[in-house]
């Protein structure tokens, strides 16, 4: 069985990325995804003295690399709204080097599947606009800035800014390939989902209510239009709580968000069968022969914990049986979407464990 692990929003948070090697090394997985908002942010780093991005992000995959040897997975990651621009190229400098596969803009291999990934949000009220850009027109909604404002750590024409669109850029990555077998790495959310959530209840702006749904209309259409295998997606930090889950579906595509948010946050994902041999390249492709049959169909497991449990005491399991659809008993399976008598909290040291049929 192929584990993945997933996580997002972990924003240059040292004590967060120990617990997260610590469990890469006890998990064993054969790919990890990280969502987006990783780093410290400009302003941030520029205030502290040390260096985060080369003394705990890079120097942290590194050990964990040289730990692990072959069974060190593949890690594909996107940078989100919150991480400057300007680490792009070491990025993909040290992505050559085998120590990850940035996946913004790119297709890669991972055994039988396709993994694409997207960085772009729509526009937000913060300045840094890096990685922010229109939906799907101009229109901006109260209280955000638009992508043509604000400031950039590195510079792009403007004509980009005024009139690139996150509905475009998708068309164009994704063109006509088959996506039956696509896993979709993003860091903005579907708009009107379980991932999307705000805590803008109540809130105006100029006597104008805000909406409590943040999330893209862009990757939403494209995800219902598309129906890959898997969205993976991060950035609305409250929204598992204000929810109640981390997961939602449109039609076919199963949906997964992974913001952190104090107690609650990343999901490891496990999912298909593979051979487990994974190969890379300087290009940033990524070679794996699945032993799976191919078939969307076939069972997929996926795996999903509190990332309070892994910040604070790592994973703790409390299985429980269930049944599948067909009436069979599944042991060691929670059911993914909270209990309707609970409340729409979640509890930092439980386990959630979804069978997808």
């Amino acid at each position: 069985m192929t584990r993945c692990l997933l996580a997002a929003d972990l924003h240059g948070k040292a004590g967060r990325y120990s617990k997260l090697f610590e469990s890469i090394e006890e998990e064993h997985p054969t790919a990890v995804f990280l969502g987006g908002d990783l780093l410290c942010g400009p302003l941030a780093e520029l205030a502290d003295s040390g260096d985060f991005f080369s003394d705990v992000f890079v120097a942290g995959f590194e050990r964990l690399r040289h730990r692990m040897g072959e069974d060190y997975p593949a890690v594909f990651l996107v940078l989100g709204n919150d991480d400057g621009r300007y680490h792009e190229q070491s990025l993909l400098d040290l992505g050559a080097d085998g120590l990850w596969h940035y996946a913004h803009g790119r297709r890669m291999e991972l055994g039988s599947c396709s993994v694409y990934g997207y960085s772009y949000t729509p526009p937000s009220p913060f300045l840094l606009k890096d990685w922010e850009r229109y939906d799907v027109s101009r229109y901006v909604d109260p209280g955000c800035v638009s992508p043509e404002d604000g400031w950039r750590s590195t510079a792009i024409e403007p004509s980009v800014a005024k009139y690139a669109t996150i509905r475009e850029d998708l068309e164009r990555l994704a063109g006509q390939d088959d996506l039956s077998r696509a896993v979709f790495l993003f860091h903005a959310p579907p708009y009107q989902t379980n991932l999307d959530r705000a805590a803008l209840d109540g809130k105006m702006v100029d006597h104008v209510p805000l909406d409590v749904n943040i999330g893209s209309i862009a990757v939403r259409r494209f995800l219902e239009a598309r129906q890959p295998l898997l969205a993976l997606h991060g950035h609305v930090h409250e929204s598992a709580r204000l929810t109640g889950t981390w997961r939602d579906r449109l039609g076919r595509t199963h949906l997964f968000g992974a913001a952190h948010d104090g107690r609650a946050g990343a999901c490891p994902l496990r999912f298909g069968r593979s051979s487990r041999r994974v190969q890379g390249s300087s290009s940033g492709r990524v070679a794996a022969r699945d032993a799976r049959d191919g078939r969307r169909s076939g069972a997929l497991q996926a795996e999903l914990h509190h990332f309070g449990a892994l910040v604070d005491a790592g994973f703790v399991r409390q299985p429980l049986d269930i049944q599948n659809p067909a009436g069979e008993r599944l042991p060691g399976l929670l059911d993914g979407n909270l209990a309707e008598a609970e409340a729409p909290t979640l509890e930092p040291r439980r386990e959630l464990l979804l069978l997808l049929l």
